[in-house]
């Protein structure tokens, strides 16, 4: 089963509560966000956003120019329902992010739940490569070295607030991190390792 397939049947087979990384209230990812000062239009993308609930609290803030990028396009079809007539106010694009071909470049690239699923060298350069590329504050979220060592049945990779920052520094300034405890749907607890990122001019 290659990437797509795992997450089409997660998310067809499994709903909100029955998966780790539900929240609902993200709220260190709101923090991050809305500590790069920008304007209610700048362009925002949530990238493996799913169904993830940021974006509902990114239109109640009232930012108007909203991307949710995910694998699973049955992920996105929910996020959709879910949001109702607002949903015509967000972008929805299903692709894989190693594959992704940005138009334009991202005030705001945020990404609590696809980086630490590229395991394999060539896709976090691929990754990276866009990124530098197309993000002006880049913030990540990924499991720590005291996170999880898998998640939904995948390898990960952890990180620490260094080995994270060592791979932007080259085009980024690092302008904040965080240790985040996560508690699950069903009540266990993941630590997150989140750095934001500015970059150079």
């Amino acid at each position: 089963m290659n990437s797509k397939q795992h997450w089409e049947t997660v998310y067809t087979t499994k709903q909100p509560h029955e998966v780790s990384w539900t929240q609902d209230v993200p709220q260190t990812s709101l923090d991050f966000i809305t500590a790069c000062n920008i304007g209610k239009d700048a362009r925002i993308i949530d990238v493996g956003g799913g169904d993830s609930n940021l974006v509902d609290h990114l239109l109640n803030l009232g930012y108007t120019n909203i991307t949710v990028l995910d694998i699973s396009e049955q992920a996105l079809e929910r996020a959709k329902k879910r949001l109702g007539n607002k949903a015509n106010k967000v972008t929805w694009i299903v692709s894989d992010i190693t594959e992704y071909q940005p138009k334009v470049v991202y005030d705001v690239w945020h990404d609590r739940a696809a980086f630490h699923f590229l395991t394999a060298p060539e896709k976090i350069k691929a990754y990276n490569n866009i990124v530098n590329k197309h993000a002006i504050n880049l913030i990540i979220g990924t499991f720590s070295d005291d996170g999880p060592k898998k998640c939904s049945g995948l390898d990960i990779t952890q990180y620490s607030e260094a080995t994270l920052a060592a791979l932007f520094t080259d085009n980024f300034d690092r302008t904040n991190s965080k240790h985040e405890t996560h508690i699950t749907p069903f009540n266990t607890t993941q630590n997150f390792v989140f750095c934001s990122f500015k970059k150079k001019q």
